[in-house]
């Protein structure tokens, strides 16, 4: 009886103190964004090549990424042009293009949230203005890198906070920036907020409720990486979005994933992933989520904490990193070993 009531008492815990960012004292439920991009009805109407196009719903990226292949440059630019929320967030487009249709769908958004990526020279993989907004953006060229990294935030990233001024390094973009500037040429790396993140403390970070659409997200993502005949990424996910690549990690096409101040990945072992990618497992002991109770009762909490020796993680050295958002601060250990796990190098 004992047991069982430590347990209610972790559980109720870590209902209160699991998300990504320090700071919040309450949380608002969210609802997950799923399916289609937005305007997909128009482009499934449209019939300017004289055929159909493919299903934002129900077309692999492998499917999109084919089709992209069959058509002239000047047939994929009418397309971008004309539906370029669609072509912008549909994954095996080829990475050019979206780029294109991204900067056109944000010249024509004059929401004031969005300002900040609408330089010319941004490489926006995708934007989604629904809701608070998602956003992927790619630091270094695509086309020629050897290796690719995927940057998986966790709480209180949307469009809006996707490159904030305050606290850089707990952003995805700060974060795919320092780490781009470890590795430099021949690497590129993505600051992938292509989900529905918890917002604050409350159930939706102690859940894996949103957790799971991000794992749909984040996998049909990397599918049209594949698509568009580029690497497998490594994946590093912070915080809650490690509990995003943990439910995504058996479908997951990625040669690593990192789990960064983790609050567990709902799995009990590495081999409970089902992964054939490493994995390494990042936590200094002046992070606060060290203090998380690493249970999973009832749905709430996400398990054993991943640098525990029993997980079977690779451990990654942190202790220059301090706070939960300094691992990827320039000059750190962490950092370091980012790179080398991000060219590939690491052992």
């Amino acid at each position: 009886m004992r047991r069982y009531a430590r347990t209610l008492v972790a559980v109720a815990l870590a209902t209160t103190v699991v998300a990504g960012s320090a700071g919040w004292v309450s949380g608002d439920a969210q609802h997950a964004l799923t399916g289609p991009p937005p305007g997909s009805a128009a482009w499934s109407a449209d019939r300017v090549l004289g055929r159909e196009l493919p299903d934002p719903a129900e077309a692999t990226p492998a499917e999109v990424g084919r089709f992209f292949r069959g058509l002239t440059g000047a047939e994929q630019q009418k397309l971008a042009s004309r539906h370029p929320l669609v072509v912008g967030n549909l994954d095996g487009v080829p990475v050019e293009l979206r780029y294109r249709a991204n900067a056109l769908a944000l010249k024509a958004d004059h929401d004031p949230r969005y300002t900040h990526l609408r330089d010319d020279d941004r490489q926006i993989l995708a934007f989604d203005p629904r809701g608070r907004g998602q956003v992927a953006e790619v630091f270094g060229d695509m086309r020629s890198a050897r290796r690719v990294s995927v940057v998986v935030p966790g709480s209180d990233i949307d469009a809006g906070t996707f490159d904030r001024t305050n606290d850089v390094y707990g952003t995805p973009s700060g974060m795919a920036k320092s780490l781009y500037a470890e590795t430099g040429p021949g690497s590129a790396v993505i600051a992938w907020a292509g989900y529905t993140t918890p917002v604050g403390v409350g159930m939706d970070a102690a859940s894996g409720r949103l957790a799971e659409a991000g794992a749909g997200r984040l996998t049909r993502f990397a599918d049209g990486l594949a698509a568009d005949s580029l690497p497998a990424p490594a994946v590093f996910c912070h915080s809650y979005g490690s509990v995003v690549c943990g439910l995504a990690a058996p479908r997951l096409r990625a040669t690593d994933l990192v789990a960064v101040a983790s609050p567990g990945m709902r799995a009990g072992t590495v081999d409970e992933l089902h992964t054939d990618a490493r994995v390494w497992a990042a936590k200094d002991a002046s992070d606060w989520i060290d203090d998380v109770p690493n249970v999973e009762v009832a749905g709430l909490g996400h398990g054993t904490d991943p640098t525990d020796p029993e997980f079977g993680a690779r451990p990654v050295a942190t202790k220059d990193a301090r706070g939960h958002t300094g691992y990827f601060a320039p000059g750190t250990d962490s950092l370091r070993s980012f790179a080398a796990i991000a060219e590939g190098v690491a052992r």
